[in-house]
């Protein structure tokens, strides 16, 4: 089962997005929630870790590479429940920008996949519809 399935409280989770020479950073998830969705990298904040470090962690842990946090940029709750009503997943997620410092993308951690992708391509991916707006606004 996955570590954040059926939580006793909400989790705090981050997102980083990256632009690098006009494309961004997205990875391909490996586990649920959103197995095999396409998304910006991130996870989950560790205890007595700011959001900036843990957006800093998971995109090193998730791509290879290396970015600065800056800014939030969006905040969105995600609450999914099983067939009998039991909340699998709750998760409070921060997206922040980041700068790219360094690195080409690789996966590892729970990404199945990572790379740099041009707004133009961007459709062809399965993203949820909070991720393209996002990435709108930003690209």
């Amino acid at each position: 089962m996955n570590e954040g399935a059926y939580p006793r409280a909400p989790v705090l989770a981050v997102g980083g997005v990256v632009v690098h020479k006009g494309r961004v950073l997205l990875v391909k998830r490996g586990q649920e929630p959103s197995l095999g969705r396409w998304s910006i990298p991130g996870g989950r904040v560790e205890l007595g870790e700011t959001i900036e470090e843990a957006v800093e962690r998971e995109i090193r842990e998730e791509t290879g590479v290396v970015v600065k946090a800056g800014q939030l940029v969006y905040h969105f709750e995600t609450i999914e429940r099983d067939e009998s009503g039991r909340i699998r997943f709750h998760y409070l997620i921060l997206d922040l920008r980041a700068g790219y410092v360094s690195g080409d993308p690789s996966p590892g951690g729970d990404a199945a996949a990572a790379g740099w992708f041009r707004p133009e391509d961007l459709q062809r991916f399965q993203i949820s519809k909070r991720t393209l707006y996002l990435l709108k606004s930003e690209l």
